[in-house]
């Protein structure tokens, strides 16, 4: 069992950037790939990054690319997304998400989910 805990979020202007942690309780953290995920009002939820367990395979929505990046900390027990250059379009509840080692790009792999984080970019 995993249990992930997401903060970070905010309201931030239009270029500006925040940086979102999620922070995981439970055995073998280092064992799981993590991605991060957003749902917009009135929206599906879609995938914006994913990182492998061992961090050596990164992968991000065309969207976010060059903006964003996912890293991770495994002696914390913690997954980062740095958001840079932020558009109004990136406001949504962000999610962080963990499944067992291979990271995926599709929602419905992920075994455990955080309660979200509220992303608001003004312009």
């Amino acid at each position: 069992q995993v249990q992930l805990v997401e903060s970070g979020g905010g309201l931030v202007q239009a270029g500006g950037s925040l940086r979102l942690s999620c922070a995981a309780s439970g055995r073998s953290f280092s064992m799981y790939a993590m991605g991060w995920f957003r749902q917009a009002a009135g929206k599906e939820r879609e995938f914006v990054a994913a990182i492998s367990w061992s961090a050596g395979s990164a992968y991000y929505a065309d969207s976010v690319k060059g903006r964003f990046t996912i890293s991770r900390d495994n002696a914390k027990n913690t997954v980062y997304l740095q958001m840079n250059s932020l558009k109004p379009e990136d406001t949504a509840v962000y999610y962080c998400a963990a499944r067992p080692v291979r990271a995926t790009m599709l929602a419905m792999e992920y075994n455990y989910w955080g309660q979200g984080t509220q992303v608001t970019v003004s312009s």
